[in-house]
């Protein structure tokens, strides 16, 4: 994929980041992929759990260099994205990709089979929501976000650890390091990044956390109403299939004024 210069190399002769405006605490670069090292660092990864706060800290400088935060989960099974087979070789370029394309193909393929899960829509791809009114600006609810996902009281992230990844915007982050986390469902994570990058748009998301097979964006426009919300979930069923454990009714009810979204692919 596309990618900007990637200033993570600086940090193997500069740990603590002064050179790119950085104060960073101690940490390491990752390059463990699937297929063996990768040519140059995927990300950044400290080593001692967040606290609120950190992302306030450190994501605005890092920004500036061009190193986008992340927090990743370190804990559980598969501890951390060493053990996650990254796939940045698999990976295509998210801005080659339509999302209402992508989100239409999905839909056709999974809400066939359980419609009566989808009213009030049907089998027929019922097209992107609409935008929603700004709550909050979206660098400040991420970082709220991550405060929320970093102060103890969650059950995910179990070890939530600061990453700083290369990527041109935040939707990309899952690309710009090959997570593998919806394979069974989508091989090429860029596809659901191009969908991620028009909910930035139109939805105020940042990718705030990332598990081994768990997303979570925070969102500073989210819908304020039950037409609205039914709208959105249509894209979240076909973005991330809940397999009719729920109705798209009853699961939009659960996005008026919320925050955070959270995926997980089985």
């Amino acid at each position: 994929m596309a990618t900007l210069p990637n200033p993570l190399p600086r940090l193997a002769t500069d740990p603590s980041g002064r050179s790119l405006g950085l104060q960073l605490p101690p940490g390491r670069l990752v390059d463990e992929t699937d297929e063996g090292r990768w040519h140059e660092p995927l990300l950044w990864l400290a080593d001692k759990p967040a606290a609120p706060g950190t992302w306030k800290m450190l994501g605005a400088p890092a920004g500036r260099a061009g190193l986008l935060p992340v927090l990743v989960d370190a804990g559980g099974a598969m501890a951390g994205p060493e053990e996650w087979e990254l796939s940045p070789g698999l990976t295509s370029y998210p801005g080659d990709h339509d999302a209402e394309e992508v989100l239409a193909e999905y839909w056709e393929e999974e809400a066939g089979e359980e419609e009566e899960h989808v009213e009030p829509f049907g089998s027929a791809w019922p097209g992107l929501a609409g935008a929603c009114s700004l709550a909050a600006d979206p660098d400040s609810r991420a970082a709220q976000v991550a405060d929320e996902l970093t102060d103890g009281t969650r059950s995910w992230p179990k070890e939530p650890r600061l990453a700083l990844v290369p990527a041109r915007r935040s939707a990309d982050i899952p690309a710009a390091i090959g997570w593998p986390g919806p394979l069974n469902y989508e091989n090429d994570v860029a596809r659901l990044c191009a969908v991620l990058r028009s909910w930035e748009d139109r939805f105020g998301i940042r990718v705030t956390a990332l598990g081994y097979d768990t997303l979570a964006v925070s969102v500073a426009a989210p819908p304020t109403c039950a037409a609205e919300a039914e709208a959105v979930a249509a894209e979240h069923l076909a973005f991330c299939p809940t397999g009719g454990t729920t109705t798209l009714r009853a699961y939009a009810g659960t996005l008026v004024g919320a925050t955070r979204w959270t995926f997980w692919w089985d």
